[in-house]
């Protein structure tokens, strides 16, 4: 397997998506809401396998995220389930939070995340990725990624 970013232990290559934006809303047991926590938090960067962006909540690791990812130019956003596994405080001042969100698995199952948008992820890293060589990425350079049933 080809290292991408040798200090990096993640499997997926991250990349980002200039004026892509997060809507996200906190899963609860209790009173369901149907509007989001917070609209249109600018996305750091995305992969296969998550999503980095900047929020105006402190975000608790563990903490069930549905999210709205907004792509310019794409008439439908993306629709992901995760979890976030780490919030940390940014320098942004109308952001000041950075919290990474793992997707949960891809497959037909409750709670999994359409296997088509792992397509469409995987078709916006040959558009918008490029290793720090500069190259842009190709099929050898890119991990492969398996669908859960």
């Amino acid at each position: 397997m080809l290292e991408i970013y040798p200090e990096e232990k993640r499997l997926c290559l991250r990349f980002s998506i200039p004026g892509a934006t997060v809507s996200y809303r906190r899963e609860r047991w209790l009173g369901q809401k149907k509007e989001f926590d917070e609209e249109f938090c600018p996305l750091q960067n995305i992969s296969r396998g998550g999503v980095c962006f900047l929020c105006r909540i402190n975000l608790k690791p563990g903490t069930e995220l549905t999210m709205q990812i907004a792509i310019p130019g794409d008439r439908s956003p993306l629709n992901q389930l995760g979890e976030v596994r780490w919030s940390v405080p940014s320098e942004n001042e109308t952001y000041p939070y950075r919290a990474g969100v793992q997707f949960h698995p891809y497959g037909t199952g409750k709670g999994q995340n359409y296997p088509g948008n792992l397509v469409k992820i995987i078709s916006l890293e040959y558009k918008f990725a490029e290793i720090k060589t500069g190259e842009p990425v190709g099929e050898d350079q890119t991990d492969a990624y398996e669908i859960k049933d």
